[in-house]
């Protein structure tokens, strides 16, 4: 319920009341009880409340029968985070996702949402004269889906190159995942560096879009990092369909950083939830270094229940270089120990291998350098000579 208050104030809501009910079950009909109806139309009316936000998400039939008890709009969580979804969307392909969830949402519900969707509807764009106005809306929805699908089959293409295109440049890549509202952004901003900044606020799914920067570790190694949407619990299966190709791209990553906000007293109910979702993505098989962010203004009593974990604050300069050296950290775990003599002649292939490589040290012999390093195992195709 506190993250239900918090998704409302994220869509510009304020929240005036909230009502909670111990059922052994839920009522067909209108999910609670009579007695809780009456409770709720009176503070409605004392409040000149004009909303009523549903944790639970309601079938078509209790939202009907809900409005027609209660007298004002009716949504559950689910067309809540829809609605926040709709109004962070940024990119083209964002746009249609959010599109599609919420066509998906509104198909089934279309049965008694009163009048004007029965009218008989017909001459020039409907099936006939005797098609009612209910058969056009679905007929318009379905087709309006199958044209999204087929927009973002040719965006998910398109992304497919890059990705491809990324796997063969010879850059490591770095996911950042999390619950929403946890940090991502920040540190993203804070690797990347403000000159690049990413959208980033203290409010959940500041950012929905995947993003993708080059960050330049130590020298000149350069990595990728991709900041993707962020997770919350009970993620409704429209959103997880819909947003299935820019959730793909924390798939397409040699190492993640799973972001958890400390300072958030449910952050254990967050890990589990982000490693949920890890699993039905299919990314457990992804190496992953765990960060606690915004110690600062996390309980002095706080204790990690991830290990091996690092707590920080992206915010503080300090935090940030502790980041960067732990990945650096995680990369030696990670990469394979290379020697190799470099020619003079091809002296023009150090600044290269550089970018792809941990170059450790270099040392002039009688025909060439002698370098030390480490290197990606996917990337030893980089090295010179091979």
């Amino acid at each position: 319920m506190i993250e239900l208050a918090e998704l409302t104030k994220t869509a510009g809501g304020l929240v005036i009341d909230q009502f909670t009910q111990k059922r052994e079950r839920p009522d067909s009909r209108t999910m609670i009880g009579s007695g809780k109806l009456e409770q709720m139309r009176w503070a409605i009316e004392v409040g000149e409340i004009d909303t009523v936000i549903f944790n639970d998400r309601l079938s078509p039939r209790q939202n009907v029968n809900l409005e027609e008890a209660l007298g004002v709009k009716v949504i559950d969580r689910m067309q809540l985070i829809l609605d926040i979804f709709a109004m962070r969307a940024r990119s083209h392909e964002g746009m249609l996702q959010v599109e599609e969830a919420q066509l998906n949402y509104l198909l089934p519900r279309l049965v008694g949402q009163g009048i004007m969707l029965s009218r008989q509807g017909g001459g020039i764009g409907s099936k006939g004269p005797g098609e009612t106005k209910l058969e056009t809306d679905r007929r318009y929805i379905r087709t309006r889906i199958e044209n999204i699908d087929k927009a973002l089959k040719k965006v998910e293409k398109t992304r497919e190159n890059i990705r491809q295109k990324r796997s063969k440049s010879g850059i490591f890549r770095i996911g950042l995942i999390g619950y929403t509202n946890a940090g991502k952004s920040s540190i993203m901003n804070a690797l990347v560096g403000l000159d690049k900044e990413q959208y980033e606020q203290n409010e959940l799914f500041a950012t929905l879009d995947a993003t993708t920067k080059a960050v330049k570790l130590v020298e000149d190694f350069t990595v990728s990092l991709t900041d993707t949407v962020g997770f919350i619990q009970n993620l409704p299966t429209e959103l997880i369909k819909a947003f299935k190709s820019t959730l793909e791209e924390s798939a397409n990553v040699d190492l993640l950083i799973h972001v958890v906000d400390a300072s958030n007293p449910h952050h254990e109910i967050h890990e589990q939830t982000v490693l949920k979702i890890m699993e039905d993505l299919k990314l457990t098989n992804i190496p992953v270094l765990n960060v606690y962010n915004k110690m600062d203004i996390a309980p002095s009593d706080f204790l990690p229940t991830l290990s091996p974990s690092l707590q920080l604050s992206i915010k503080s300069e300090s935090g940030v270089q502790w980041l960067k050296t732990a990945i650096l950290e995680k990369l030696h775990e990670l990469f394979d120990a290379f020697e190799l003599e470099l020619p003079y002649e091809k002296a023009y292939q150090l600044p290269e291998l550089r970018k792809s490589a941990l170059v450790q040290s270099v040392v002039e012999g009688e025909k060439g350098y002698l370098i030390k390093g480490l290197i990606a195992p996917e990337l030893s195709w980089k090295l010179p000579n091979n």
